[in-house]
Parts: C-alpha cells; sequence; structure tokens
C-alpha cells in the first residue's frame, strides 16, 4: 500500500497554496491509484480562509504541529443569510468543512465557523461529519450554535425544508465517529445528529450567550434500534455561562441516547442535567445515562426522572477505550 503525501504551506513555492487544490491533487492521486492507498494531506502553520469539501476515502488531513491552534480552517456562512438561489442558508448549507466520505482523520488542526452568535445568525456548521471511520485527533472545533453535525440526518424532517443542503436525499446510513483528545465550543445543541460517536478525553465548552435562557451541550438523534448514541468518555463540561443554564442533551428524535461517564461536569449545568425537548412520550424511547462523573454539576440527586444512572456492568459495556492508544479499529468495532 502506498503512502502518498501532499504539502501545503503558502509560504514555500515548493507546495500547494490552498487545501482546495491539495485536494484536488489527492481526488486525481485517488483515480490513479485507487482507493485502498492512504493519502495524506499535510498543513503547513497559518490561517486558511477556505469553505471545503471532502469527498476523498482513506484519507488523512494534518496540521504538521502539534498544537492544533497553530493551523485553522475558517469560514462564516450560517442559517439566516440568502443563499444564491434566494432561499436562506439552512442549518446543512454552512459548513466550513463537510466530510462526504469514509475512512477520514483529521488531526492537530482547527475548524471554525466564524459567523458569530445571536438570533440572526442562527445555526452555523464547523464540521458536517458525513462517512463512516471517521477519526479526530487534537482537533478544536469553534462555532456558536450547531457547531457539530454528526451525519446522518435522520429519516424525516420536522419542517418542510429543514433538511436543505448536500444530503437531503441521500440514504440514511449508521455511521461511527470517533472524537479523541478536541476541544468542541459551542451555545445550542452544538453537538447534533444521528451517528454513533465517541468521545474520548474532550473538552465540552458552553459557550455564554446573552439572549440564551437556556443551552445544550448535544442533541442526538439515534436511529430507532441502536444500542449507541453519543458516548462521552473522561471528558470534561465546561463553559464561562452562569451557574445552572445549560443541561447535557436533550433528544432531536425519539430514539436518542447518550452516555455522560468518569467526566467533570461544570456547575453550568442544571441539577436536572437533561432536558426531554417537551416531548414525554419520549421518556420510554430516549436512553440518557450518567456514570461516575465529579465536579460540581455532577450530583445526580435531583436529576430529571428519565435519567439512567448505569451499574457498574452497564458502564463497562459502554467504556470503549482501547488498550492500544493508536487502535482506533477498536472504537469502529465496538460502535458498529
Amino acid at each position: 500500500m502506498l503512502q502518498l503525501q501532499i504539502n501545503v504551506n503558502p509560504a514555500d513555492n515548493n507546495s500547494y497554496s490552498s487545501i482546495e487544490e491539495a485536494l484536488k491533487v489527492a481526488l486525481e492521486l485517488r483515480q490513479k491509484h485507487g482507493t485502498n492507498d492512504t493519502i495524506t494531506i499535510n498543513l503547513a502553520p497559518g490561517t486558511y480562509h477556505e469553505r471545503l469539501t471532502v469527498n476523498i476515502h482513506n484519507l488523512v488531513i494534518q496540521g504538521t504541529s502539534d498544537n492544533a491552534s497553530d493551523v485553522t480552517i475558517t469560514h462564516g456562512d450560517y442559517a439566516q443569510a440568502i443563499h444564491a438561489d434566494g432561499n436562506k442558508y439552512g442549518t446543512f448549507r454552512t459548513a466550513t468543512f463537510f466530510i462526504d466520505a469514509d475512512n477520514v482523520t483529521l488531526r492537530n488542526l482547527t475548524l471554525e465557523n466564524n459567523a458569530g452568535a445571536g438570533v440572526k445568525i442562527g445555526q452555523a456548521l464547523a464540521l458536517y461529519a458525513d462517512g463512516d471511520n471517521l477519526f479526530f485527533e487534537n482537533c478544536r472545533l469553534l462555532g456558536r450554535q450547531d457547531t457539530l453535525f454528526t451525519a446522518p440526518l435522520p429519516p424525516n424532517e420536522l419542517q418542510k425544508h429543514g433538511f436543505r443542503g448536500p444530503k437531503e436525499f441521500a440514504p440514511r446510513r449508521n455511521q461511527a465517529h470517533y472524537y479523541k483528545n478536541c476541544y468542541i465550543e459551542g451555545d445550542v445543541d452544538f453537538i447534533f445528529g444521528s451517528a454513533a460517536a465517541y468521545f474520548e478525553n474532550c473538552e465540552l465548552f458552553s459557550v455564554y450567550r446573552e439572549e440564551l435562557i437556556c443551552g445544550y451541550v448535544a442533541a442526538p438523534s439515534t436511529p430507532e434500534g441502536r444500542k449507541i448514541g453519543y458516548i462521552f468518555n473522561h471528558c470534561r463540561f465546561t463553559s464561562d455561562c452562569p451557574s445552572k443554564k445549560i443541561y447535557l442533551g436533550r433528544p432531536w428524535r425519539d430514539y436518542a441516547k447518550m452516555i455522560v461517564m468518569n467526566s467533570y461536569i461544570g456547575e453550568h449545568i442544571y441539577s436536572e442535567g437533561w432536558h426531554d425537548w417537551d416531548k414525554p412520550h419520549a421518556h420510554e424511547t430516549i436512553f440518557f445515562g450518567e456514570y461516575n462523573n465529579y465536579g460540581p454539576g455532577a450530583d445526580i440527586s435531583h436529576r430529571a426522572p428519565f435519567v439512567h444512572i448505569l451499574t457498574d456492568d452497564e458502564a463497562k459495556s459502554y467504556d470503549l477505550s482501547a488498550d492500544d492508544d493508536t487502535d482506533k479499529a477498536y472504537i469502529f468495532k465496538c460502535l458498529a
């Protein structure tokens, strides 16, 4: 198997000047060498003002520095803006970085939607992750409302044209994502979607928003019949919000599943911990669970009645930490 390397450095005449240019070259290499060869795009430190689509399987995009802040990919589309077609962008056409491929790894970089906050901005994705076996290591995802979408979309939209975007009519398929040592920030449902996603040693930072009555870290839409939705293990839930203003999660769809375990929970989390999105009928179908958390927001004595406190045996089945830190295949196998 070949290891194909592409370098991006605007300051170096022997490298490509943009990530978009490098992706075009990577596509040519893929067509020449086949789908089993890994292609790696190496990004020199700098800020890249680009809106990107990745549709190449078996691809690695990584910063050449170990500091994720040294490489930033940034753009600023947002839901309330008017698209060239005369309609509002909506949520799913705003992504700074759109992955539409399997076996993609991002490492040592920052993805940012810089549209800003506020009711006039609306949703603004930093990352639209649509693919199986997606791996994110030492990445920063920066945005406000709807920072990270873990595809696929739910089967049906609740509002007409609510899914307008690149995968609106695509078949829905199960996917596994793994986020390791990442920092993700936002304010309203800033992690959402239907993928089975495992977050290990990540920081989830809820950003203060003046007009925000309350916020939510995550809104899973786990498909019916899947055991695993979101798992946050050995993570940190932090914020600059006042005390008791944020919920850990709420169900975007009725079979949502999310586990928070072995994690620090800050004082910004409501005593109830979780919200049912005014769906009392979903109490019997959702699974929101906690285990062995700590910090001022981890007190479970006043948790919502539909929250499940895991037993030791139950927790073992959700703890997917690999013995070998580099063995992401283990995580994907468990999430499948």
